[in-house]
């Protein structure tokens, strides 16, 4: 049996913890922050966990990075 590819992309933009659950970038701070209030911009800082429905797609574009 050949070995699973992983996709680039998703090596890219998600992180396993270890847990196992799927960490992700927030989203909505890439344009229009003189929209937003100080407070939506700091809450927006750091990563976010994934739902576990999203997770497991993410998890098999990653076959060999699973720890948890």
């Amino acid at each position: 049996m050949p070995k699973l590819k992983t996709k680039s992309s998703a090596k890219k933009r998600f992180k396993i913890s270890a847990t196992g659950k799927v960490m992700s970038a927030q989203a909505g701070k890439r344009h229009g922050m003189i929209k937003r209030s100080n407070k939506q911009i700091r809450n927006l800082r750091g990563t976010t966990t994934l739902s576990k429905q999203d997770g497991k797609i993410v998890k098999s574009y990653m076959p060999y990075n699973l720890r948890g």
